[in-house]
């Protein structure tokens, strides 16, 4: 049995393939536009386990060898710090040492998505986009208005877009304006489209997923947008064993730091998806607008902590009662409520 580290790059990947006294047998650079070369090259060795680091690019070469491979392992990138804080760094070594790890069986691994997950991801990380796009645009309308001391409230109803086109602007500001309102009236298509998308998508959902589907549209104040994010980026609730870890996955649990018996809170990590963090936020903020249950608990957080700080807060007791909820199968009731 071989074992095969691959250091990934965009245009090559270096391979360093050990035996199990850990020898390096073979070191070989390949380019990525060279399949067959790489195919011949893995055929070659005959029986080999791989590991390739899980970034954003790793998915063609995982298909491309995984069927000439006894096993293909991903690592996870970020806790993988003895390559990342090597002062000797280079591709040749970083290759050498994920061979080692994986002869020894020490690789701290990383999740690989399914196909419809990667979908479900892909259509939501998109409508997620085009919808920054949109904040984007009006956010530079309002700043035209402002300048004239002229934004209002409602400017983005028909009213508001018929006081926006009579306006008297400067010849330049009336340009940029014309544009953007261009732009947003695409954006809006564009968004549209993309809910479609979305919603076809759930359409041909199998039966588990549309059940924790409704289970976490059973939340007050969880909508549509809320519950597609959380679904593509937690992907299987059951690869996590605790709600601590769905937690630190979305990158809300906060920092400790401790010295000489006294332990401070620090900010929240940000480590994890920041999708589905940003979600969360955003689910948090309308459900203490909406719901005088959160917004109770909101407003007494907000006494010790700051806005930010208790917002965040928030949003950690939903996601945590989100994942109770879809672990339990049972949809939302008085007991699931925020204390």
């Amino acid at each position: 049995m071989f074992y095969a580290g691959i250091d990934l790059h965009k245009q090559s990947i270096t391979v360093c393939v050990v035996d199990k006294h850990l020898n390096v047998q073979i070191r070989k650079r390949l380019m990525c536009a060279n399949e067959s070369a790489i195919i011949a090259f893995f055929t070659e060795l005959g029986l080999f386990r791989a590991v390739v680091e899980a970034t954003a690019s790793h998915e063609w070469f995982v298909k491309l060898i995984e069927s000439l491979a006894e096993k293909v392992v991903l690592a996870h990138p970020g806790k993988l710090r003895i390559i990342a804080e090597s002062t000797r760094k280079s591709d040749r070594l970083d290759a050498q040492i994920l061979a080692e790890f994986l002869a020894l069986d020490i690789i701290p691994t990383s999740y690989r998505a399914t196909p419809r997950q990667r979908d479900h991801r892909c259509l939501v990380r998109q409508r997620n986009t085009i919808q920054r796009w949109i904040t984007s645009v009006k956010n530079r309308i309002r700043r035209i208005m402002s300048n004239y001391n002229a934004d209002r409230q409602d400017l983005f109803s028909k009213a508001g877009q018929e006081f926006v086109s009579t306006y008297s602007l400067s010849a330049a500001d009336r340009f940029s304006m014309d544009q953007l309102i261009a732009e947003w009236n695409f954006f809006r298509q564009q968004l549209q489209a993309a809910n479609q998308a979305l919603k076809g998508f759930a359409s041909a959902a199998p039966i588990r997923e549309q059940h924790q589907r409704e289970l976490l549209q059973s939340i007050p104040g969880v909508g549509f947008v809320t519950t597609e994010v959380v679904l593509s980026e937690i992907a299987d609730i059951d690869r996590f064993d605790s709600q601590k870890q769905v937690v630190a996955y979305a990158g809300l649990a906060p920092g400790q730091r401790e010295s000489a018996g006294k332990s401070k809170e620090l900010h929240i990590e940000k480590s994890g998806s920041r999708h589905l963090r940003w979600a969360l936020v955003e689910a948090a903020w309308q459900l203490v607008r909406r719901v005088p249950r959160w917004k109770t608990i909101y407003e007494r957080l907000k006494k010790r902590l700051k806005a930010k700080k208790a917002i965040v807060a928030i949003a950690r007791r939903l996601l945590g009662m989100m994942v109770a909820i879809m672990k339990s199968g049972e949809p939302f009731s008085v007991t699931h409520q925020p204390s």
